[in-house]
């Protein structure tokens, strides 16, 4: 069905055709383009989601009050004796809590907002979650006065016009701090634009603030246990509380959820953006169809006199299809360098902007596969016009004007 003489013959029809051709392959191209950039996206986020599932934060867990939100007031307090009943509980090694607080940071005549956090610095694992390490200075100690800032802080133009380094003041809701390390980039401009303190400089600063912690870190002792060490959390904190199993007014949240619940939503976007670059392809496909129909009746009686000089149906079935199926190959290729270019150049913007978890992930068989998508449906949009090309009667053929 398909010899060199034939693919020669299909190429030089195409060419003639070039600027149908062009039009049809740049119409499945985008569609290719499309799927590619997000699939890559999404892998990169599948790869980011599964390295915070397997990495330090999986055996631990978060308490927070109902209705509580990052730095906001809440009338549900968690106490010195909630972390005490978390602290206790049947599975949790260790325990600890966190203030957040909305915060006023000057430097010289520049101020922003943004958000002040403290911690028990004597509880390594409280980074460990974060899975950060320090860029530059050091983390703060029990006793410290001085603050660790977020990554951005040392970057000229990010947060203040020209960067800070350690051992510079900043003035915080009117408190001078001297920077006493910076944190590596977390990827994303809320958690490397944050100021962390010890909760004991942030309770001498803010007694009226630190009547309630924001959230409790716990540790699990065994990770296989994850789920009957939560329940074991929340009928202590019940009974202390007082409260009736399903009217607890606090939850407790581990990452493996958080991080399920976070891949449910991202499965539903991705799916939804592929659907619609989905839809894109079959519109490339019913064009690909219209343009192999029309070639078909712009070469009726070309048809006709191959099939006149012993040209076999398989042979013409053969040519169209080929025809067809190299456009969709062209278009497939096209579309995943083009894919590739502006998914390369998206995750570099991210980067640069702060983003830095949101990066593609490239993968050899998504270049392929897409190739073969492309192929496919270029492939099975020109048989039905193959099929009518090849059972061309030879002497209506002939006569065809």
């Amino acid at each position: 069905m398909f010899n060199g003489e034939n693919i020669n013959y299909s190429l030089r029809n195409l060419k003639q055709r070039k600027g149908r051709s062009f039009l049809t392959v740049f119409s499945i191209l985008v569609g290719i383009a499309t799927i590619f950039i997000f699939i890559s996206f999404g892998y990169g986020l599948f790869n980011y989601v599964e390295e915070l599932s397997s990495g330090s934060s999986a055996d631990k867990l978060l308490v927070t009050a109902k209705g509580a939100n990052f730095g906001v007031d809440s009338s549900i307090q968690l106490t010195e004796d909630d972390l005490d009943e978390v602290v206790k509980t049947s599975g949790i090694s260790d325990a600890t809590g966190m203030y957040y607080k909305a915060g006023l940071i000057k430097k010289s005549d520049e101020q922003v907002y943004s958000f002040l956090v403290s911690y028990d610095p004597q509880k390594e694992f409280v980074m460990e979650m974060f899975d950060v390490g320090i860029d530059k200075g050091r983390f703060i100690q029990n006793g410290d006065k001085g603050v660790l800032a977020g990554h951005n802080y040392q970057v000229d133009g990010k947060i203040f016009d020209r960067g800070l380094e350690v051992n510079d003041n900043v003035e915080i809701d009117g408190v001078k701090f001297k920077i006493v390390g910076f944190l590596e980039s977390m990827g994303n401009p809320q958690d490397d634009s944050q100021m962390y303190i010890t909760n004991d400089y942030y309770e001498e600063l803010y007694p009226d603030k630190s009547t309630s912690y924001n959230q409790f870190i716990a540790v699990v002792d065994d990770v296989s246990k994850l789920d009957k060490t939560i329940e074991n959390i929340e009928k202590n904190l019940r009974k202390s509380r007082g409260l009736e199993e399903g009217k607890e007014d606090f939850f407790v949240q581990s990452f493996e959820e958080m991080i399920e619940s976070f891949s449910g939503a991202l499965n539903v976007i991705i799916g939804f953006v592929v659907l619609i670059a989905l839809i894109s392809v079959l519109v490339s496909a019913v064009n690909t169809a219209n343009t192999m129909i029309t070639s078909v009746l712009e070469r009726y009686k070309e048809i006709g006199i191959l099939k006149a000089i012993g040209a076999r149906n398989s042979e013409i079935f053969g040519i169209f299809l080929f025809e067809s199926a190299f456009l969709g190959f062209v278009a497939g290729g096209a579309g995943v360098l083009l894919g590739w270019g502006a998914a390369s150049l998206a995750g570099a913007l991210l980067t640069e902007l702060g983003w830095g978890f949101l990066q593609p992930y490239f993968s050899p068989i998504m270049f392929g596969g897409l190739i073969l998508f492309a192929v496919l449906t270029g492939a099975i949009s020109g048989v039905i016009p193959a099929i009518r090309a090849a059972r061309t009667n030879t002497v209506d053929a002939l006569r065809y004007e």
